[in-house]
This record gives structure tokens, sequence and C-alpha cells, in this order.
């Protein structure tokens, strides 16, 4: 009887497990689409572990992030092509959401279970796709 209700007791643990986007996944969202995903990833980890305020602080960094590079790459100031800088500018934001704000509010993350990352990926794909098909339209004519 006692094994029956250590069984149920770890099956129950395991189902309040509050599962999180890593750390990894936050940043290749920030390089390979915008601050502002890998911003959305990073909060909804925190909207989970219920800390709003923390998650409303890393949203208005990421936009200001994302923000700053369109300011940035569109002002000209820099001699190199715009895809580059802003690859160049996402890395950075990307690690200061990842290296900074992750691990700040999520310094033992080796405890929690990672989110599967197929429907952000989806999501990012589905908002960003028409984003670049108005860019090619944009230079093509």
């Amino acid at each position: 009887m006692t094994e029956e209700n250590n069984l149920t007791v770890t099956e129950l643990n395991k189902d309040d497990v509050v599962k999180i986007y890593s750390r990894k996944v936050v940043y290749a969202f920030s390089v390979l689409f915008a601050p502002i995903f890998g911003g959305v990833l990073l909060r909804q980890n925190l909207i989970d572990t219920k800390r709003k305020k923390e998650a409303n602080i890393v949203l208005a960094f990421s936009i200001i992030f994302t923000v700053l590079t369109i300011i940035i790459v569109n002002s000209g100031v820099f001699e190199v092509r715009t895809s580059s800088l802003t690859f160049v500018l996402n890395l950075i934001w990307g690690a200061v959401l990842s290296e900074y704000f992750f691990k700040k509010y999520f310094p033992n993350s080796q405890h929690y279970e990672y989110k599967k990352i197929w429907k952000a990926l989806l999501i990012s794909v589905i908002i960003i796709t028409p984003l670049i098909l108005v860019i090619i339209y944009e230079l093509t004519e």
C-alpha cells in the first residue's frame, strides 16, 4: 500500500512541474527572428512561474531591443549590409535576454522541464513570413 501511495505522489509531483522554454531556445529565437520573439518566450516562462511583473519587464526590454535594432539598421550610420548588422545586433540582444535575464530569473533552470519549441516555431514562422514577403516585394519594385 505504501508503494502505491508513493507512486501516486510521484505522479502528482510530475504533473505539477512547470515547463519553460530553455535558455538556448530564447537565444535562438532572438537571433533567428528578432529579440521580441525571444522576449515573448522568456515572458511566457515568467508568467508560467507566476512572476507577472518580471515578465512585463522582460517584454519591455525585448521591445526596446527590437526597436533599437530597427533604428540602428535604418539610420545608415554603419557601412555594413543591413542583414549583417541586424544579425549582429540580434546576437547581442539575444545574449542579453538569455545570459542576463534568463539566468537572473532561472538560475536553477535544470530543475524545470523544457517545453517543446514546435508551437512557438510555427507561430513565429507564420508571423515572420508575411514580413519577409513584403520586403522581397519592395526590393523587386
